[in-house]
C-alpha cells in the first residue's frame, strides 16, 4: 500500500503547477534528508515525509503553515531570517541549527518558475552525524528498507540533483581550504580533471582579473571564519567566461570548524540582463538628454538674429553635446562658388580646413564634400580622411596639408539645405579618433536643419534690417542747421540687441519767415514698415509746414493725410515746434507725443503741462500753445526709447528724466551736447536698450553766455 503524498490543495499554499507534478514522487518522497518548499508569503508549500520526522509532525500538517508553528523554537528565528534573506536577495544560504545536539545543517536556496521568476524556496535539511550501520549490514530503521549507506547515497544523490536543478554548484572545503570532496558540477562545467579540483586548481577556472581578489577573500574568510560570501567569472570548457555568486559556510563541531560548505551559483543571464539594463538606460539617458539639447539649441536659435549669434549657439552645442573641439559655420557666397567661414577660429590652424585655405567647391574638405553630395560626411581618423580626400588633392602642398591635422582626429561634416539647395556647411572636429552612432548622427542631421534654418532667417533680417538703416539714415538730416541765437545737438541711437530699427525721427528746418521748425516723431513698430511710415509723415509734415507753418494747421493736415494713407492700426505720435531764433518765442503743438523737458536758470526741471493731444489719424480738434525759451534756457525732445523700456514704466522714467537733468552739473546748461549725453548715460545706464532712442537739445545762450561751441 503505498503512501500518499500529494500535497492537499489549501487557500494559502503556492500553487506549485509543473513543480508539484514530479519533484515529490520522482525524487523526494523516500529522501532520509528532509526536503521542503516554502512560498514567497513565507508558508510551506510542501514537505516530505523525512522533514515531518525531523520535526515530530504529520506530513499533513505543513502545507499552508508559517514557520512558527511547526518548527523548533531554538532554530525559528534564525531559519526565519535565512529564509528572507534567500528570498531578498535571490541565492543560497546554510546555516547550522541552533541546537547541538541535532548537528543539523539547513541548505536554503530560490526556486524559479519556468518564466525564470522567483515563486518561493527551497530547504533541504541535513543531520550531519550519520548513525552507524549495523554490524551484519542489515536493514536500518530506515522506512524504505535501504541501509543506512544506501540511504546516504541515495540522499546525496537527491541533494546533488536538486542543486543541479537549481543551477547550484555545491562543494565541501575543510578548515583550511582544501576541497574534501568531489564536485561533478564544478568539473562538468570547467572541464576539470578531480584531480586538478582537489589540488587547488579550482582557482586556475577563475577568470585572471578575478582570482587574486577572491583568493585574498577566501583567505581571510578561512582566517577569520565569517562566512565568505563572492562573485567571480568562471571559465568553462568551451573557453568563455560565466558569472557565479559563491556562498560558504563554516560548520562546526565541538566550538571548531570542521569543514566549509559552499555553493556557487550561475547568475550570468542576470548579470547580462543587469548590463542590458545598464546600457539601454545610458541609451536611452543619452538620447533624452540629446533631444534636451536639441530642444534648447532650437530655441537659441529661434533668438539668434544674425549669422554671428547662429555660430555662437552651434559651437556651444558642439562642445557641451558632442564634445567637439572646434565649430565652424560656412555660408556660400553670392556667385555660390566660395565658401566664406563666418568664424575662421572654428577651423584647424593646418591642414585642408584651416583657416587660411581658400574654400571653393573644388576644394577638397568635409564642408565641400557635405555640400556636393548633400548628405553627412563622417571621417573617424587621420587614416580615414587621407584615404578619402588624397586622390583628390594635388602633389605637393596639398598632399603634406593632409599628413598633418593639428590636434584634429576626427571629422563631420554637414550641409545646411534650405528647400534642398546648399546654403554653406556645418563643421564639427574632434582631438580624438571617433565614430559618430546612429543616435548621434541623427541629432546632428536634425541640428544643421535647425541651423540652416535660422541662418535663412538672420540673413533676410540682416538684408532688412540694412535696408531698413539705410532708409532711415536718409530719411534724418545729414547735419542741424547753423541758427543764431540758438544751439542745437541730436543724437539717434538704434536699438542693437534685436537689430530692428524703429520709427523715430527729428527735424529742424528754416521756414519762409526765417523762423525755425523743430519736431520730434515717433511711428510705432518695427523694420522697413515703420521706416516708410516715418519718412511718409516727416515729408508731408515739411511739406504743410511750408505752406502754413502754424502747429494746429500742420498737425490737422498730417491727421487728413494720414487717415488716407496710413493703416488704422498704425500709431504714430509728433511734437512739433515754430520758434523765433531772435526772441525765443513761438508757438507748439503735440499729438500724442511725450511732453517737452524745460530747463530754466534758477529752478528745477519741468515738463511742458501742454495737452498732449490724440496721436496722428485719431479725430480730435487739433490745439495749439505758446511757446517761450528765455535767455539760458533749455528744452529737450525725445521720443520713449529714453523713458521707457522693460522693467521701467513710462511714468516712472518720466519723473527719473527730471530728476537725473535736476541733478546735471551747472556747467551743463550751455553745452548742449554735454547735456545730451549726460542725459543718456544716466538715463540708459542698467538698462538693457530695447527701443529706439532720439534726443534733441535746444539751448538759447544767456546774455552773458560765450555763446555755443559749434564743437560741442
Amino acid at each position: 500500500m503505498s503512501a500518499d503524498t500529494s500535497v492537499p490543495k489549501h487557500q494559502e499554499a503556492v500553487e506549485l503547477d509543473d513543480f508539484e507534478s514530479w519533484l515529490p514522487d520522482a525524487m523526494l518522497r523516500d529522501a532520509p534528508a528532509g526536503v521542503a518548499f516554502l512560498g514567497t508569503d513565507l508558508r510551506f508549500g510542501w514537505v516530505n515525509a523525512a522533514l515531518a520526522r525531523l520535526f515530530g509532525h504529520d506530513q499533513a500538517e505543513f502545507p499552508g503553515r508559517p514557520m512558527a508553528e511547526v518548527w523548533p523554537a531554538k532554530d525559528t528565528a534564525k531559519a526565519e531570517a535565512a529564509l528572507r534573506q534567500v528570498l531578498a536577495e535571490d541565492r543560497p544560504a546554510t546555516e547550522a541549527s541552533e541546537d547541538p545536539a541535532s548537528n543539523r545543517v539547513y541548505h536554503w536556496f530560490p526556486v524559479h518558475g519556468p518564466d525564470g521568476a522567483q515563486i518561493g524556496a527551497g530547504l533541504i535539511v541535513v543531520a550531519e552525524a550519520v548513525a552507524a550501520a549495523p554490524a551484519n549490514g542489515t536493514v536500518t530503521d530506515s522506512p524504505t528498507g535501504l541501509s543506512s549507506e544506501a540511504a546516504l547515497r541515495r540522499s546525496e544523490e537527491r541533494y546533488r540533483a536538486l542543486a543541479q536543478g537549481g543551477a547550484q554548484v555545491v562543494w565541501v572545503a575543510s578548515p583550511d581550504g582544501v576541497m574534501l570532496e568531489d564536485s561533478p558540477e564544478w568539473r562538468w562545467i570547467t572541464g576539470q580533471t578531480e584531480e586538478e579540483f582537489l589540488d587547488g586548481g579550482w582557482l586556475d577556472s577563475i577568470h585572471p582579473e578575478d582570482r587574486d581578489r577572491v583568493q585574498r577573500d577566501w583567505r581571510e574568510s578561512l582566517r577569520s571564519g565569517r562566512i565568505f560570501d563572492d562573485r567571480f567569472r568562471m571559465r568553462t570548457k568551451a573557453g568563455a567566461y560565466r558569472h557565479y555568486d559563491v556562498r560558504a559556510v563554516p560548520i562546526e563541531r565541538d566550538g571548531k570548524i570542521a569543514e566549509w560548505v559552499g555553493a556557487c551559483t550561475d547568475v550570468t543571464s542576470q548579470r547580462e540582463a543587469e548590463e542590458m539594463r545598464g546600457r539601454l538606460t545610458e541609451q536611452l539617458s543619452a538620447a533624452a538628454l540629446r533631444t534636451a539639447r536639441l530642444q534648447q539649441a532650437t530655441s537659441m536659435l529661434a533668438e539668434a538674429l544674425d549669422v554671428e549669434q547662429v555660430v555662437q549657439v552651434i559651437t556651444e552645442v558642439g562642445r557641451t553635446a558632442i564634445g567637439a573641439l572646434r565649430s565652424a559655420v560656412a555660408l556660400l557666397d553670392e556667385e555660390r562658388l566660395r565658401l566664406r567661414v563666418v568664424n575662421p577660429d572654428g577651423l584647424a590652424p593646418v591642414g585642408p580646413d584651416s583657416a587660411d585655405a581658400r574654400l571653393t567647391l573644388d576644394t577638397p574638405s568635409v564642408m565641400t564634400r557635405a555640400i556636393a553630395t548633400r548628405r553627412p560626411v563622417l571621417i573617424p581618423s587621420p587614416e580615414e580622411l587621407r584615404r578619402q580626400f588624397e586622390p583628390d588633392l594635388a602633389e605637393g602642398a596639398g598632399s603634406d596639408a593632409i599628413e598633418d591635422t593639428g590636434d584634429e582626429r576626427s571629422w563631420v561634416g554637414l550641409p545646411l539645405l534650405a528647400a534642398g539647395a546648399p546654403l554653406g556647411a556645418l563643421r564639427f572636429s574632434f582631438n580624438r579618433p571617433r565614430r559618430i552612432t546612429e543616435e548621434e548622427r541623427v541629432f546632428l542631421e536634425a541640428l544643421a536643419g535647425q541651423c540652416a534654418l535660422a541662418v535663412e532667417r538672420a540673413e533676410m533680417y540682416e538684408r532688412e534690417h540694412n535696408a531698413a538703416v539705410t532708409l532711415q539714415r536718409s530719411l534724418l538730416p545729414d547735419k542741424l542747421p547753423d541758427v543764431p541765437g540758438l544751439a542745437l545737438d541730436a543724437r539717434y541711437l538704434p536699438v542693437t540687441r534685436n537689430m530692428e530699427i524703429g520709427g523715430d525721427w527729428y527735424d529742424v528746418f528754416w521756414l519762409p519767415d526765417r523762423r525755425l521748425a523743430v519736431t520730434v516723431g515717433d511711428v510705432m513698430g518695427k523694420g522697413l514698415q515703420a521706416a516708410a511710415g516715418m519718412g511718409r509723415v516727416r515729408n508731408a509734415l515739411r511739406a504743410l509746414a511750408l505752406t502754413d507753418p502754424r502747429p494746429a494747421a500742420v498737425l490737422s493736415g498730417l491727421d487728413r493725410l494720414f487717415s488716407a494713407t496710413e493703416l488704422e492700426e498704425q500709431v504714430t505720435t509728433v511734437s512739433y515746434l515754430v520758434i523765433d531764433p531772435e526772441t525765443g518765442e513761438g508757438q507748439a503743438g503735440n499729438a500724442g507725443h511725450l511732453p517737452t523737458l524745460l530747463l530754466t536758470p534758477g529752478a528745477l526741471p519741468v515738463l511742458d503741462q501742454a495737452e498732449a493731444g490724440t496721436p496722428l489719424g485719431w479725430p480730435s480738434p487739433r490745439k495749439q500753445h505758446a511757446f517761450r525759451l528765455p535767455p539760458g534756457s533749455t528744452a529737450v525732445f525725445y521720443s520713449d526709447g529714453l523713458v521707457e523700456n522693460r522693467v521701467r514704466g513710462l511714468d516712472a522714467g518720466l519723473d527719473e528724466l527730471v530728476s537725473i537733468a535736476a541733478g546735471a552739473p551747472e556747467d551743463l546748461q550751455d553745452a548742449p551736447g554735454r547735456l545730451l549725453q549726460y542725459l543718456l548715460d544716466h538715463m540708459l545706464a542698467g538698462h538693457e536698450q530695447d527701443d529706439d532712442v532720439t534726443v534733441l537739445v535746444m539751448h538759447v545762450p544767456g546774455h552773458d553766455s560765450p555763446g555755443y561751441d559749434s564743437d560741442e
